[in-house]
């Protein structure tokens, strides 16, 4: 069973000893599927013997290549253009404001009446909206430390096959 070096941060309830100093600890640094964990403490995560943080998987990688030119005729098309919208969308706004201040007359005097006949409704409760779903840091362990974990589980594996298969092989004439 082979995994990959790929480790999430992990907090537990109960502290175990680092892997390393033995100091208390209750971070894990724990495969996918929790084939292999490892505890460590906050000093050896950040030592680059150890492990490697890996940037966020969110995080927009920085472009490695160079920005085309730019023509300068286009972008004086291109801002002319945007300049027209803008005076047009200023023209309207101004329009829609002559507009709303005679609806608002209106609606006042209508309001006046339903306040009169109508009486005051409690707010709704507001609900707060679900935090947002919490990410682990990714972990890749140094490769010579990788290496012997791999090989730690492949003994464990080996001897657990070599159990099973001991009962069936003949005895010793």
């Amino acid at each position: 069973m082979s995994f990959q070096n790929l480790y999430y941060q992990r907090v537990v309830a109960t502290p175990r000893p680092c892997a390393v100093c033995l100091r208390p600890t209750t971070i894990v640094l724990s495969t996918m599927g929790n084939v292999d964990f490892i505890y460590t403490c906050e000093r050896h995560l950040t030592d680059p013997g150890f492990a490697s943080k890996l940037p966020d998987a969110g995080a927009s990688p920085v472009p490695t290549t160079p920005k085309p030119p730019v023509d300068e005729e286009l972008v004086k098309k291109v801002a002319e253009e945007w300049e027209e919208k803008q005076r047009r969308k200023k023209e309207k706004e101004e329009k829609d404001k002559k507009d709303k201040e005679v609806d608002k007359k209106d609606e006042k005097d209508k309001r006046k009446d339903k306040k009169e006949s109508a009486p005051k409704s409690p707010p709704l409760p507001v609900t707060p909206s679900a935090p947002a779903t919490p990410t682990h840091n990714r972990y890749v362990l140094h490769r010579s430390l990788f290496a012997s974990r791999q090989l730690e589980h492949r003994k464990r594996r080996q001897l657990k096959e070599a159990r099973e298969i001991a009962p069936r092989l003949p005895g010793v004439p």
